[in-house]
């Protein structure tokens, strides 16, 4: 069976539907509200001894300067892009806002991007200090709290785009989305990859000419490249992946919008907006309750119960939204084409909800997927680290073997989502393609918390650094950096696994 994919000219959106994007627009706000009282909540923490503050000093500078000079580049390629959409055809009211949101799509992506570099580069420091301090709970603490501050506004900004489309363009905001996509999108590339770059480059520059060359320790002050290499870190963990996040978040919000306006009518540019606000407010619960327990093994057991806690009430209040907003036939739904409606025997709810959830399960299948192969005391972990016994040679094949393997139950597991939402649709493209759009929806639903944890990484890296380069953080508050860090390699592989 199949659907016609184009604009349906019945679709408007008015009354309680236009309520409801209100709504959303106002949760996306208490998202950025949220993300700002965060951010100052980690400010106010202690900055720690004059040595480590003149270290992160140096870490700051180089981070603003590696993104002053992409932003400069890339804004010539933003002004020829805008003038390329401008000439694509559509009315003149949707060329001229396909144009301004592909602005707005980048301006968002470079904005989370850089706020959340700005901020790691000063919370490193300040995880640094509480550790000295003796403090794993605090440690714990900054640094999550800092990574929500980006979670906020990754989920905050792309919910709050996409909302402001749909309210001012109604029917006409998917082709105007497209931009706001594109936008996100082409920014996120070039700070993800050119980000991937410069950390990798620094790195192994700063490894060949301390570990290979002058046999010295890593983070060492003798090495000027140790910086360099910590700014690494944040460029490409920090403000790139944070861009490739809110990029991702955009353009499966855009997809599940244009699908929706062809699957469900006027309910389909809602419903997609529902989804990732409740993912908001779950998201905020989940940030709050990442607390470091006595009984917890590492903080990586704090980060995985306060995930699971978000998911599990964002499946629930997902449920009670669907069953609540939309009907239980397809008759029932205004807007949508009268063939698609007199060929299908679907339930509008049970295509919805299913969808979500398999999006709300493959999240959190590829967490305990990645972190079984990556945590510290797990078994892949340790047979890595029992091949380095042999020589270098068998601990790279053991590393590599470890990494495929974890990326074919990774590729299965996806595939496996995408088929599962896709037979939702009982046959009818238009429905199958929104509900591999809407498990997508479910997924988002949990980036709040997960870039959260992809922040944590670069941050308990930065805070071992400065902490090795200083000289000041020795004992108890070393072996908390040490577990942090460790802990930071893991969140960092997982969030990889969502983007």
């Amino acid at each position: 069976m199949r659907a016609n994919l184009t604009a349906n000219s019945l679709v408007e959106v008015t009354g309680n539907n236009l309520n409801l994007v209100y709504l959303v627009l106002g949760v996306s706000l208490v998202a950025l509200a949220i993300a700002f009282a965060l951010r100052a909540q980690v400010l106010s923490a202690s900055e720690g001894t004059k040595k480590m503050q003149e270290i992160a000093a140096a870490v700051q500078e180089g981070a603003a300067a590696y993104l002053a000079r992409q932003f400069r580049t890339l804004s010539f390629f933003v002004v020829i892009v805008v003038v390329l959409l401008f000439a694509l055809p559509g009315d003149m009211d949707v060329k001229i806002g396909r144009s301004i949101f592909f602005l707005i799509g980048a301006a968002f992506s470079a904005i989370v991007g850089y706020q959340g570099m700005w901020l790691a580069v000063r919370a490193n420091v300040r995880v640094a200090e509480a550790a000295r301090q003796g403090s794993a709970e605090r440690s714990v603490q900054i640094a999550f709290r800092t990574g929500g501050v980006v979670g906020m506004m990754t989920v905050g900004l792309g919910l709050l785009g996409a909302s402001v489309v749909v309210i001012i363009y109604r029917a006409d905001a998917p082709a105007v989305l497209e931009g706001f996509g594109f936008g996100a999108a082409m920014l996120a590339m070039f700070m993800r990859v050119g980000g991937g770059i410069f950390t990798k480059a620094a790195d192994v520059g700063a490894d060949l000419v301390g570990k290979v060359e002058k046999h010295i320790p890593e983070d060492d002050p003798r090495n000027a490249a140790t910086i360099a290499d910590n700014v690494g870190d944040n460029v490409g963990d920090c403000a790139g992946m944070a861009a490739d996040l809110f990029e991702s978040y955009a353009v499966t919000l855009v997809a599940s919008l244009i699908l929706g306006k062809a699957a469900f009518g006027d309910s389909g540019l809602v419903y997609p907006l529902i989804v990732p606000a409740i993912g908001i407010l779950t998201a905020i619960l989940g940030i709050f309750l990442t607390r470091l327990r006595s009984t917890d093994k590492s903080a990586m057991s704090a980060i995985n119960r306060s995930f699971f806690v978000s998911a599990i009430i964002s499946a629930v209040l997902v449920g009670l939204a669907t069953y609540t907003y939309l009907p239980n036939s397809f008759t029932a739904l205004t807007g949508v084409d009268s063939a698609l409606a007199a060929e299908t025997s679907v339930n509008p709810r049970v295509l919805a909800l299913g969808a979500v959830l398999i999006g709300i399960i493959l999240a959190a299948a590829i967490q305990v997927l990645t972190g079984f192969f990556t945590e510290v005391g797990k078994r892949p972990v340790n047979d890595v680290a029992a091949s380095s016994k042999t020589g270098a040679a068998t601990v790279i094949l053991a590393g590599v073997s470890v990494g495929f393997e974890s990326a074919v139950f990774s590729g299965l597991l996806i595939a496996a989502a995408v088929f599962g939402a896709y037979l939702l649709g009982g046959g009818t493209i238009v429905l199958s393609l929104f509900a591999v759009a809407l498990a997508g929806c479910g997924l988002l639903t949990t980036v709040g918390v997960i870039v959260a944890m992809d922040t944590f990484g670069p941050i308990s890296d930065n805070a071992q650094g400065i902490a090795e380069m200083s000289g000041d953080v020795k004992g108890e508050g070393a072996k908390i950096l040490t577990s942090l860090d460790a802990v930071g390699n893991t969140t960092k592989a997982i969030t990889k696994g969502i983007a």
